[in-house]
């Protein structure tokens, strides 16, 4: 038997596109989380074995999930998981601090070591955390360390999402870890039969994607730049922006495959633990001008047309972003190379690696103490 654990459960990103593909991997496993926000969460999720902690009952901890940040290796580590054979955590917080028997593995997802508890300047600037927040975590954030870098010795097997996080926990856990990269739903996307002129970036408009310095090197250059995407920073983004740069906010999943396919490139200036938007942009066939920081140095092939899916600029300024674009001709890449290479990060692919590992891990753990065999039933 097997149980997933996840951090939170009120809100959509790169995490939870991790996790709708170990529910489908693991459809009878239960879900135990530190808080479910029911009503603005997917409606298919309300078919799922969702297990939740005492922080879902506490006053707006559905939208403000930091407030009660420590807490959570408390939540964590009152779940009851007697029984399980395997629990896999998929963790950017503290699901990794979860507490097992002697019989139970424990293989942990890292998505990476808890942001806000190792990089914490840069997650309160992420995630736009206010000043008296900031205020009130500060006394516990070196006991929060002390409590994460413990809680890591409590996972058997880690897995990394890119070669950034691997070297991430090997510094602040000091484990080794096997790096097995996120899924993408290529099949969502497709080459189109036409490109268009304009260069695309999507995603969430956040300081630290430094579109700042990516709307500049588009004015200079007169080029046309499409941002889709919606975030704190916009309104700042926008009184920066020249005529040649438009912002289309959110864009409706169905339309976003299309608009992506007809782009000359996705550019790609901040950086990122992995990047799926990068691959799915090569899903459609479209090269990516990435920064050389991150997942991009190992999502982005440059080189020759015959084997490239973009090119990578090696800091992040408008000069740098400026050769990348003028020196790089989206037309030379070959759109069937650029796709076969998205498929590589396939949701199938990954699904396959993911339950490979845990199986393999398993049977080497257990067999020498009861020779049982793992067996994926719920």
């Amino acid at each position: 038997m097997i149980a997933l654990i996840h951090d939170w459960l009120n809100q959509l990103g790169g995490a939870e596109d991790v996790l709708e593909a170990l529910v489908a991997l693991y459809p009878d496993a239960p879900l135990y989380t530190s808080l479910y926000d029911r009503q603005h969460m997917p409606i298919h999720w309300r078919d799922w074995d969702i297990r939740t902690s005492f922080i879902d009952r506490l006053p707006f901890s559905h939208r403000k999930q930091q407030l009660y940040f420590p807490l959570y290796p408390l939540a964590m580590e009152q779940f009851d998981l007697r029984g399980y054979d395997v629990v896999l955590s998929n963790k950017s917080g503290f699901c990794h601090g979860i507490v097992t028997g002697p019989e139970t593995m424990h293989v942990c997802y890292c998505l990476t070591p808890t942001r806000y508890v190792w990089r914490y300047h840069q997650y309160a600037e992420r995630e736009n955390i206010g000043r008296l927040t900031r205020l009130a975590l500060a006394p516990f954030l070196t006991q929060l360390r002390m409590w994460d870098r413990l809680a890591a010795d409590r996972v058997d097997h880690f897995i990394a999402i890119s070669d950034e996080v691997r070297r991430r926990i090997a510094k602040v856990y000091h484990r080794d870890a096997t790096i097995i990269y996120p899924p993408v739903d290529v099949n969502r996307f497709e080459p189109a039969s036409r490109i268009d002129d304009y260069y695309l970036f999507v995603g969430r408009l956040v300081p630290y994607r430094r579109l700042d310095l990516l709307i500049e090197a588009f004015n200079k250059m007169g080029r046309p730049l499409v941002i889709a995407g919606s975030g704190r920073d916009r309104e700042r983004l926008e009184a920066m922006a020249g005529p040649t740069v438009k912002f289309l906010g959110f864009v409706p999943d169905d339309e976003l495959p299309d608009l992506i396919a007809r782009c000359r490139a996705f550019v790609w200036p901040g950086e990122e633990d992995f990047g799926i938007s990068p691959l799915q942009a090569n899903a459609a066939g479209r090269p990516v001008i990435a920064y050389a920081a991150g997942g991009a140095r190992e999502t982005v092939i440059t080189g020759p047309g015959d084997v490239a899916t973009g090119a990578l600029f090696a800091e992040q300024s408008v000069a740098a972003m400026i050769e990348a674009v003028e020196s790089f001709d989206p037309l030379s890449v070959d759109p069937v190379v650029v796709r076969r290479h998205a498929e590589r990060f396939d949701v199938a692919v990954f699904k396959r690696r993911i339950d490979d590992f845990v199986t393999q891990k398993y049977e080497e753990w257990n067999s020498a103490n009861t020779g049982k065999s793992f067996a994926v039933d719920g």
